[in-house]
């Protein structure tokens, strides 16, 4: 009997839960509103310190190519030498040149002769005219005709002399400023054409100035124009500060980017830097004063738009924002706002525009 009584007890209890349990259920619950924090939409920009990242380049540089087909006879430079501006760089040997030019030269004195023999035939023919009846006038404009005739082809001749001449001279490669050699690819006996234009006899870059090259999003670059100071550091000094000045801005966006290329000048007379060194750079925006700003948290990004919700006569309205300089907190919105209109703080896709419960609170 004992055993029954333990069994039942529990069940008993059990049965008296579920019994209070269905007593819950069945009283009516009571639905609550949500409550929403809201932020008044205030007029102006969002201070922001942007770190983008740059580049060395140098201030010049060239490939330099071979303009006529010959043979590389000496290289007067290699990898690291220094030039100036006019120095020397290496020479080329054509013999079919210099027989080219022997051939101008020639046919130049040629036509230069036959020049001379037909003017003075006209000049004579011209002072004897002045016999009545002794001269035809149709030989004296035949003699004038051929005059003129060697005196163009005279010129020709000259002119090709002088480019035959002009071509012997690309022979001689020289520097077109002062820079220093950063890739050489041939040697003494080579075979260089004109025609090639895949790899380039020598590379010379100008290192003693460089330029800092920047990309800066469209929505800042407005903000950046010349003479405006940027501070930046380079990895390969260990992160030190240094300041320069924007000297140039492309005045274009880049369309698959969005961006706009902005110059800098960077004095490297030290030579510590080199082309090619990573670097970032630090860019202190005050923002756009013509911008509206909210808290961060109120700008709704979706796969389709950019939205914050803006709440009016209780009622929560959906209204497309394009965004600017952002802070930790606030982020620069530009739509069909207005100053001192309410937005919901904590926003999300999962808020519905409509009707809304009065007791939202700011």
């Amino acid at each position: 009997m004992k055993r029954i009584i333990n069994f039942i007890i529990p069940v008993i209890v059990f049965a008296g839960c579920a019994q209070a349990g269905k007593q819950d259920d069945q009283k009516p619950k009571k639905e609550t509103a949500p409550v929403y924090q809201l932020a008044t939409v205030e007029k102006g920009g969002v201070s922001s310190i942007i770190k983008l990242p740059a580049q060395l380049a140098a201030f010049e540089e060239v490939s330099v190519f071979p303009k006529v087909n010959g043979y590389v006879k000496n290289v007067l430079v290699d990898i690291g030498s220094h030039v100036q501006q006019g120095q020397l760089l290496m020479t080329l040997e054509a013999p079919e040149l210099n027989q080219a030019v022997v051939q101008a030269k020639e046919r130049y004195a040629k036509s230069k002769s036959a020049f001379s023999i037909d003017k003075e035939h006209y000049m004579r023919l011209l002072q004897a005219s002045y016999t009545p009846g002794a001269i035809s006038p149709l030989d004296i404009s035949t003699a004038r005709e051929n005059m003129e005739a060697d005196s163009a082809q005279s010129n020709a001749e000259k002119a090709n002399w002088d480019m035959q001449e002009t071509m012997m001279g690309y022979l001689h490669v020289t520097a077109p400023f002062i820079g220093v050699i950063t890739a050489r690819n041939v040697h003494p006996g080579a075979l260089v054409s004109a025609n090639a234009k895949d790899v380039p006899m020598l590379e010379l870059k100008q290192v003693n100035l460089l330029r800092l090259q920047f990309d800066v999003p469209e929505a800042l670059s407005t903000q950046l124009k010349d003479r405006d100071t940027i501070s930046y550091t380079v990895a390969a000094l260990n992160g030190k500060k240094m300041t320069g000045t924007i000297v140039r801005a492309a005045d274009n966006v880049n369309e698959q980017y969005r961006n706009e290329r902005f110059e800098v000048d960077v004095d490297n007379k030290s030579g510590l830097l080199a082309p090619g060194m990573y670097a970032e750079v630090t860019l202190y925006s005050k923002g756009d004063q013509q911008a509206f700003n909210v808290p961060k948290s109120a700008v709704v990004t979706s796969t389709e738009r950019k939205y914050v919700l803006v709440v009016k006569n209780n009622s929560i309205t959906k209204v497309d924002v394009t965004t600017g300089n952002q802070s930790s907190a606030a982020e620069e919105v530009y739509g069909a706002l207005q100053p001192g209109d309410s937005v919901i703080v904590n926003a999300s896709d999962e808020i519905q525009a409509g009707p809304v419960a009065s007791n939202s609170h700011s």
